[in-house]
């Protein structure tokens, strides 16, 4: 059970269609956007995949980017969410709010926190939780994402 994680794609189409194209070839079943994709517009270009939408910080018109969300199958869950996946509980949230995100990494609930926001790369274990950050997307950055096998709990970084 493989889920795709990224965040901060700030409009970079070029690191979307890239992004895209590696989560379909390892088959990746769901994809968590953990906010600032930006233009509504932007969205789009996930099409042909399953994809849920965080808002961000820099995510202005959260009207057209849940449009363009269900239009193509996807979801916007708004600021933070947690969910199920393969037996696993995941907290989600952008990050820009430093206390939620660590109220969420710190309450002993969720097998895995996903977050972006920073701009940087994470992997940590934190009590019981494991949490993640992508990385990002912004123009001048590395251009990450990371797939988790969560029936192995194993984390792959992909530098585009």
């Amino acid at each position: 059970m493989k889920l795709g994680i990224i965040s901060d794609t700030h409009d970079n189409v070029e690191n979307i269609l890239k992004a895209v194209k590696v989560f379909k070839e390892r088959s990746v079943e769901l994809v968590i956007h953990c906010g600032d994709v930006i233009a509504p517009v932007s969205v789009g270009f996930f099409e042909g995949l399953k994809v849920w939408f965080m808002k961000g910080n820099c995510d202005g018109d959260v009207e057209n980017i849940t449009r363009f969300a269900e239009k193509i199958g996807g979801k916007f869950l708004g600021v933070n969410t947690e969910f199920k996946f393969n037996d696993k509980f995941f907290g989600v949230v952008h990050g820009n709010n430093k206390l939620i995100l660590e109220k969420m990494i710190n309450s002993e609930t969720y097998d895995y926190v996903l977050h972006g926001h920073t701009h940087k790369k994470r992997d940590e274990i934190v009590g019981k939780t494991r949490v993640i950050n992508p990385g990002s997307h912004y123009y001048g950055d590395e251009g990450t994402i990371a797939i988790l096998d969560v029936s192995s709990d194993k984390l792959e970084f992909v530098k585009l």
